[in-house]
């Protein structure tokens, strides 16, 4: 099945209704415990093992910041996924529609039809998208491009220049391979202060949406009108 009738199954499935007349299916959601982030970069690291993601491309950042005035400074971990918009400007400038919106909230990116114009890294504002140029780290691990990971549940062969997902754009998807399997996101399951939470917006009991809705909760960039699906705690 290819990628793009794969997706297009998945959106059927997402959109019935269930017996209540509601949208059938979850919407995902993070939420990122700021106070227990101790900059590890643990997430960073599964991220890049789980999906075998080349040089030059990390769906899982892990940025520094500084807050206060010398000298009652402090730093801050703030860890940077994709941040799969409600309202996502990448879809917007896709110019043969190849970023889309599944149902359940995941902005997935179809390699096949993306043409590498890179429209969509420049409107992220949360600087989410890396461009894949077909660097590999062959030279530091044997057999490096032999296998690659089943992205968005697609299984495809060996690495080979010209040939996707080399020269196309790529980001976080919450692992959404592993969600069709009953498992978290490999970020999720390896953060070892437990910093992150994953779950069901649709679920009012799920711990994201108690969390979602909790004073401490904020969004990035919320101004903008983009609709983040990954909050934070303060």
């Amino acid at each position: 099945m290819s990628l793009t009738t794969k997706s297009q199954t998945v959106l059927a499935e997402a959109s019935k209704p269930n017996q209540a007349g509601k949208k059938s299916g979850p919407r995902w959601a993070m939420v990122i415990d700021l106070a227990k982030c101790v900059g590890c970069d643990t997430c960073t690291v599964s991220c890049k093992a789980e999906n075998r993601t080349p040089p030059g491309v990390s769906y899982n950042v892990v940025l520094e910041l500084e807050e206060g005035e010398f000298p009652n400074t402090k730093r801050v971990h703030l860890p940077r996924p994709c941040m799969q918009c409600d309202h996502p400007p990448c879809v917007q400038v896709c110019p043969v529609g190849a970023t889309y919106k599944l149902e359940n909230g995941i902005v997935a990116i179809d390699y096949e039809r993306c043409m590498g114009c890179r429209y969509c890294v420049a409107a992220c504002p949360y600087g989410a998208r890396s461009f894949d140029f077909g660097w590999s780290y062959e030279a530091e691990m044997v057999g490096f491009s032999q296998q690659q990971a089943s992205e968005y549940g697609v299984a495809r062969g060996p690495r080979e220049k010209k040939k996707s997902p080399v020269g196309n754009v790529r980001k976080c998807h919450f692992c959404l391979h592993r969600l069709e399997r009953g498992e978290e996101p490999a970020c999720v399951e390896t953060c070892i202060g437990d910093a992150r939470y994953f779950g069901d917006l649709n679920d009012p009991e799920s711990i994201v949406s108690k969390l979602a809705a909790s004073p401490r909760a904020f969004r990035l960039k919320e101004d903008l009108g983009t609709g983040p699906r990954v909050y934070y705690l303060k």
